[in-house]
């Protein structure tokens, strides 16, 4: 698959919440996901699709309510995907939050090898 077809996947996974799906589809057993340095939930590289997958339920669990979700259409450059991402959640231990952030996608051989998150 190439990249701008795993970009428009990606979105419309995205888009539909389905977060889950995204990553057993779209992304390489082996992935890498890269935290900002400010997220406090959560360790800075989680590594392999499993202990991703385990993160992404993790951050559902800490969510007691989705206001919104905004995904942008992607910025595709070379291997990489760029999406702005922005949240507007209640979290149940910190009520609620706007949570806005760069996602960065490296694709190889047709997966999502690495995620990176910049706020």
């Amino acid at each position: 698959m190439t990249t701008k077809k795993i970009a428009a996947r990606l979105v419309e996974l995205c888009r539909e919440g389905r977060f889950e799906n995204a990553q057993k589809e779209l992304y390489a057993e082996d992935a890498v996901s890269i935290e900002q340095e400010s997220s406090p939930a959560f360790v800075k590289e989680t590594k392999g699709l499993p202990a991703i997958v385990e993160k992404g339920k993790l951050w559902e669990s800490m969510i007691s309510e989705m206001h919104s979700l905004t995904i942008s259409d992607p910025l595709i450059t070379g291997s990489r995907i760029a999406l702005s991402i922005i949240f507007d959640v209640t979290m149940k231990e910190r009520g609620r939050n706007l949570f806005e952030e760069i996602a960065v996608y490296k694709v190889e051989n047709g997966k999502i090898v690495s995620e990176e998150f910049f706020n």
